[in-house]
């Protein structure tokens, strides 16, 4: 969940402020061969692959500035590629993206990073690597530090380092880097690879995978308290101001000095892996760049995550999809507040542990009107978590009559979820809520002000244990008897 929603909504649709950002790392060639397989080779027990179609887009650090490009900021690229047919192609696959390619070298001494995907329908049968890992020539690396001088007199806003292990990021040219980008007050996000991150110290933030923790700290990749304590001492060691470990279906977890903060994944159908990691730090660094906090631009990166991953191939993302996506989960997360008491229980144990306090009101809620909703937004004042129980349909009509409600549970208590000031909504079927506070066991419970704190059920549970119970005053001339009384005349 957002803290911020509007601000994020209102930061995707302004393109992030247009802000500049410079990538530097690994340039890489991604090629997908497409077809369909619908027999076995009789020359060996290998799937045949009948074409359809090739297509071609930029890979590693072409990916993360294509990511920055199709979120409309306007990034520019420090990379290496071979003076051939492939390297002539990804520069104008990064110029159609809008990429400002004035900074990469190409180099006659090795080929251009090509990955070569065979893909059968949605799965990935093979893939095809040409490539030189081994340490580029001195005079490449001048070259590359001349370009990044230049780089930064353009005045970026963001910088990434997208490391893939290809021989380009030394540990001259990353700590350049991080010193210029630090010296200009500018975040510098790393994509970390191998086993020594000593060439990322006094970066902003370095994002690794589990494994890619593992092999830097040697602590097992399964063990993940461990695998969290280990970055604890990384990020101290390296003087980062946080570390994001990135855990795919689990989400992400952000790891500053005083503070581990879950951020959970946001649920997709998952077609290809490919380049989402290029898509993360992509949005990372846009929405910190235009002022997000770290918390909500971690959210969209794993929302932007969510997005490609449903995708075949690496498919970079767009402003317009995010903003899509943003809205949808809005829906979704109205719809996740609503929950059974096992759940509910789950949330509290959390809430309480974080030190929040849990405020509970309850009523039938039939035809949400002003009173109602000014009524929930007090109660939220007096702590930090608001849970309604709401009468069932069942409830309500011993309650009410026969003729009640009017609006059915379902439908009740997804409106009710809809509004902010309200964190849980759990139905209950008896006559009276006892049962439900005294399982939630709320630090605060609240009633309109038509009732004495005596005729409050479950009043003297809540004090017994030290809680406090509110009574808030009825806004006049609003109840749903009332509105349905006026139909009723309207329609007479």
């Amino acid at each position: 969940m957002f803290a911020d929603r509007q601000a994020v909504l209102n930061c995707i649709a302004g393109g992030f402020g247009g802000r500049k950002a410079l990538v530097v790392g690994d340039l890489m060639l991604d090629r997908h061969v497409w077809g369909d397989v619908h027999r076995i080779s009789p020359e060996a027990p290998v799937p045949v692959l009948k074409f359809s179609k090739q297509t071609e887009s930029g890979g590693g650090a072409a990916s993360v500035a294509s990511n920055l490009a199709g979120l409309k900021l306007m990034p520019s690229i420090i990379g290496l590629v071979g003076a051939d047919a492939e390297g002539a192609l990804l520069l104008e696959i990064m110029k159609k993206f809008g990429i400002r390619v004035d900074g990469v070298v190409s180099t006659d001494g090795r080929p251009t990073i090509t990955k070569t995907r065979l893909i059968g329908g949605h799965q990935q049968m093979l893939r095809i690597d040409r490539e030189e890992a081994s340490a580029m020539p001195g005079s490449c690396e001048e070259r590359l530090t001349a370009a990044l001088e230049g780089a930064f007199a353009e005045r970026p806003d963001v910088v990434i380092i997208s490391d893939y292990a290809k021989g380009v990021l030394t540990e001259g040219l990353c700590q350049k880097t991080i010193a210029w980008a630090r010296a200009r007050g500018l975040p510098v996000l790393v994509d970390p690879k191998g086993a020594d991150y000593t060439k990322y110290r006094g970066a902003t933030c370095i994002t690794p995978n589990k494994l890619e923790l593992s092999v830097a700290t040697g602590v097992g990749a399964h063990t993940i308290d461990d695998l969290i304590e280990a970055g604890r001492r990384l990020r101290d060691r390296l003087h980062l101001d946080f570390l994001v470990l990135t855990r795919g279906e689990q989400g992400m977890t952000l790891i500053e000095k005083d503070r581990v903060v879950h951020i959970p994944a946001v649920a997709q159908d998952v077609f290809d892996v490919t380049g989402a990691g290029d898509t993360v730090i992509a949005t990372l660094a846009a929405a910190l760049s235009a002022g997000l906090g770290i918390e909500d631009s971690l959210h969209l990166a794993n929302t932007a995550a969510g997005i490609v991953v449903s995708k075949t191939g690496a498919v970079p993302i767009h402003s317009e999809e995010l903003l899509d996506a943003v809205d949808l989960e809005q829906i979704l997360e109205h719809r996740s507040k609503i929950s059974d008491l096992d759940v509910l229980l789950k949330r509290i144990r959390t809430w309480k542990e974080r030190g929040e306090r849990v405020v509970f009101t309850n009523g039938c809620f039939d035809l949400l009107h002003a009173g109602h909703v000014t009524l929930l937004e007090r109660a939220k004042r007096e702590g930090d978590r608001l849970i309604v129980g709401l009468n069932t349909d069942d409830s309500v009509r011993r309650l009410k009559g026969e003729e009640r409600p009017i609006v059915r549970q379902e439908d009740r208590a997804l409106v009710l979820s809809a509004l902010e000031s309200i964190d849980a909504v759990i139905l209950f079927g008896e006559d009276t809520p006892l049962e439900l506070i005294k399982a939630v066991q709320p630090d605060v419970l609240v009633k309109g002000g038509d009732y004495s704190i005596d005729e409050v059920v479950g009043a003297s549970e809540v004090e017994s244990r030290g809680g406090k119970v509110v009574l808030i005053p009825l806004v006049d001339g609003r109840s749903s008897t009332r509105t349905i009384d006026r139909i009723r005349t309207l329609s007479a």
